[in-house]
């Protein structure tokens, strides 16, 4: 059997910075409650439309902050319980490593699906 592949073109080098500017613009999270939402939902809404790329990109990045504020929020309620301690570090540096692993797939062009994402934009 024949390969099915589809090979689609490279995002341009515009496209390629904002996407990777949305996934590490969560960084601003860890200065400024909830900038880890605020910075990818600004980016995403003033440079959605400039391209697909950017905007695939940009839902994906807002998608996974959202996940990470959720969980986090749940290590907080559960931070009585020991559990909640433990794991909000685990969630604080799977999000960090994670953004910088999508910022640098997002600069090479390639399209990056976080791992364990709830996805409300689509």
């Amino acid at each position: 059997m024949a390969d099915e592949s589809i090979t689609l073109p490279l995002p341009g080098e515009e496209a390629r910075k904002w996407a990777m500017l949305c996934h590490l613009s969560a960084v601003i999270g860890l200065f400024f409650p909830f900038g880890n939402v605020v910075a990818p939902l600004l980016l995403w809404l003033w440079k959605k439309d400039s391209d697909p790329y950017v905007d695939t990109q940009g839902k994906e990045a807002l998608n996974f902050q959202i996940t990470v504020t959720l969980a986090g929020m749940a290590c907080v309620v559960t931070a009585a319980l020991i559990i909640g301690s433990l794991m909000f570090p685990v969630v604080v540096i799977a999000a960090i490593v994670l953004a910088i692993m999508a910022a640098v797939k997002a600069k090479k062009g390639a399209a990056y699906r976080y791992p364990l994402a709830w996805r409300p934009l689509n």
